[in-house]
């Protein structure tokens, strides 16, 4: 068998073994902890919230606009975790990366909410506010909750990311790729 292909096969056992390793951290240490409840609560409201107190006839852009952040605020996260950056703690499920309140629920709600509160305030004004408030304001939380642990990051840095994100969701939500069947 090939060197590369049998190296490949004993890392796999290592991280099936880190798997099943954590599996039993969370669930003798982390599942019902107040910081769980928390991350499960950051799932779970903001959609509800969504679903009630969205622009009903918008939902299809906001959506659109919200699964784009999902997508790649959980891909960045990701890639923040391997090259370092970051790490999270107390997974909702030790399946699912405990990133996932932050990536599939705060930051697409906070983003849909955003386009559709004050439309025609300047999507750049929005962009920073959102970028600074993300930044400065959520992160700041997760850590002080012992949830998020920046180990190379400044919050400063998230700062551009956030403001093209939001640019970017702004644009998916008001292109004009979508028609009216009326």
């Amino acid at each position: 068998m090939n060197k590369g292909i049998e190296r490949i096969q004993e890392l796999f056992e290592k991280i099936h073994e880190i798997n099943n390793e954590q599996i039993q951290i969370w669930l003798e240490y982390i599942v019902f902890t107040w910081q769980w409840w928390i991350g499960l609560g950051l799932t779970i409201i903001p959609w509800i919230l969504w679903f009630l107190f969205r622009k009903k006839d918008s939902s299809l852009r906001l959506l659109t606009s919200g699964f784009f952040m999902i997508t790649i605020s959980t891909l960045l996260d990701s890639l923040g975790i391997q090259l370092g950056f970051w790490l999270y703690k107390y997974e909702v499920l030790p399946f699912i990366p405990a990133f996932t309140p932050w990536d599939v629920s705060l930051i697409p709600v906070f983003t849909m909410f955003f386009l559709q509160i004050k439309p025609n305030i300047s999507p750049y004004i929005k962009g920073c506010v959102f970028g600074v408030v993300t930044a400065f304001v959520a992160e700041p939380f997760f850590i002080f909750i012992e949830i998020y642990e920046p180990l190379t990051w400044e919050h400063i840095y998230s700062i551009p990311i956030y403001f093209i994100l939001y640019l970017i969701a702004h644009r998916i939500c008001h292109g004009k790729s979508y028609i009216s069947l009326s």
